[in-house]
């Protein structure tokens, strides 16, 4: 706890106080541009992925990103709810699903009954992804190895998760309207790498910068280039 003490100290000598007056328009509201799901691992921080500064992201963490289908069961849910006050109050343009590699809930999905037995909790939310160790299973002819179906978990675990964001009313009918795009990411931990989920080829293809303009498959966009 000792380092964290100092890091506040550090934040208000150095950052807050240099920045005191983008502090304090920021005190009067936000107004963010993108509503990113992600996972609470620790290694993932989507401020630091994206280079954003506060106020700029909308973020909810969660174990393994998970955004439970629209239904009576997760109607007063986080996710549920994170979702009506962005898109109706805060009026976000884009939705980011963000997984990542060596995730420990699509891990999980794998574990037996008895690596379950005092983490109730963990297995009735892993369980909410069940589908997607259903469609890895029943994947053709997949990679054999166990980093290979892990990846494979992962990046269709955000697949997934987009067609469960469909299941809102309010998020289909905004895609619907063009008035929001929903993007699918896979962060790499050891690569740093970004790849961006294309629908049309069914693949995840790495998020490049050319001449400061983003170039990566986006859902119902053909680029990001509008990203700033």
């Amino acid at each position: 706890m000792q380092r964290l003490y100092k890091g506040i100290q550090k934040f208000q000598q150095l950052h807050h106080k240099k920045d005191e007056e983008f502090y304090s328009e920021l005190s009067k509201g936000q107004s963010p541009d993108v509503l990113f799901f992600a996972c609470s691992d620790s290694r993932v921080d989507p401020n630091l992925i994206t280079q954003s500064k506060p106020g700029e992201l909308f973020i909810v963490k969660n174990v393994g990103n998970i955004i439970p289908a629209n239904g009576p069961r997760w109607n007063k849910s986080c996710t549920a709810a994170a979702i009506e006050f962005s898109l109706l109050v805060l009026k976000v343009p884009d939705i980011v699903i963000c997984g990542h590699s060596d995730c420990g809930a699509m891990k999980a999905l794998y574990y037996d009954e008895k690596d379950f037995s005092e983490m109730p909790n963990l297995k009735d939310w892993v369980n909410t992804a069940k589908n997607v160790k259903e469609a890895v299973e029943h994947e053709k002819n997949p990679d054999p190895s166990y980093k290979a179906r892990k990846e494979l978990t992962e990046k269709m675990h955000v697949m997934l998760q987009i067609e469960n964001l469909m299941s809102y009313p309010l998020v289909k009918e905004a895609v619907e309207e063009e008035k929001l795009t929903l993007h699918g990411w896979y962060y790499d931990i050891g690569t740093g790498l970004v790849h961006a989920y294309d629908r049309h080829n069914n693949t995840f293809e790495p998020i490049q910068c050319d001449d400061d303009d983003l170039i990566g498959p986006v859902l119902k966009r053909d680029s990001c280039s509008d990203a700033q």
